[in-house]
């Protein structure tokens, strides 16, 4: 006897109500995976969303950090304020320091330009980047040498 294919004929009402209430459960069940596919779909298509546009911001603060760049290389101070304006850098005498220090696209006679201002904030700014420098357990010899291999600032002897 062949389980799997009833005719219709052949089954109680009993048996009858119980295979209506599965095949409407199986609708039921499909209709379910439909909306889960759906929503699947939908959520990677603000994925990929999320992604462009996180990819257009990070494109467009590498172009502003190259603008900014090209602004402090010319005119320190403008450089520093195109930074500050445009939230790549904050007015904090710390980080502007930390920012020079690492130095990464600025011209170091830039720097030492922007350093060797008179200016009290430029002035505050110098002293939180000499503090960036680690000289500890470094003879003067050393020291200078260090100075002078990982920063010729442009400005001094």
């Amino acid at each position: 006897m062949d389980l799997c294919h009833h005719e219709p004929t052949e089954l109680s009402s009993g048996e009858a109500e119980e295979l209506q209430r599965i095949k409407w459960h199986r609708k039921q069940l499909l209709e379910d995976i439909q909306k889960l596919k759906d929503e699947i779909a939908d959520v990677f298509a603000q994925i990929d969303c999320f992604e462009s546009a996180e990819e257009s911001r990070m494109a467009q603060k590498e172009k502003e950090l190259c603008i900014g760049r090209k602004k402090f290389n010319m005119e320190p101070a403008k450089g520093i304020r195109y930074f500050i304006e445009h939230k790549l850098l904050t007015p904090d005498i710390q980080d502007i320091a930390r920012f020079l220090y690492k130095g990464e696209g600025l011209n170091k006679t830039a720097i030492g330009t922007y350093l060797g201002e008179r200016d009290p904030v430029n002035l505050q700014v110098l002293q939180a980047f000499v503090d960036c420098h680690e000289f500890a357990n470094l003879n003067l010899v050393q020291a200078l040498r260090f100075q002078e291999g990982s920063s010729d600032l442009g400005f001094g002897g």
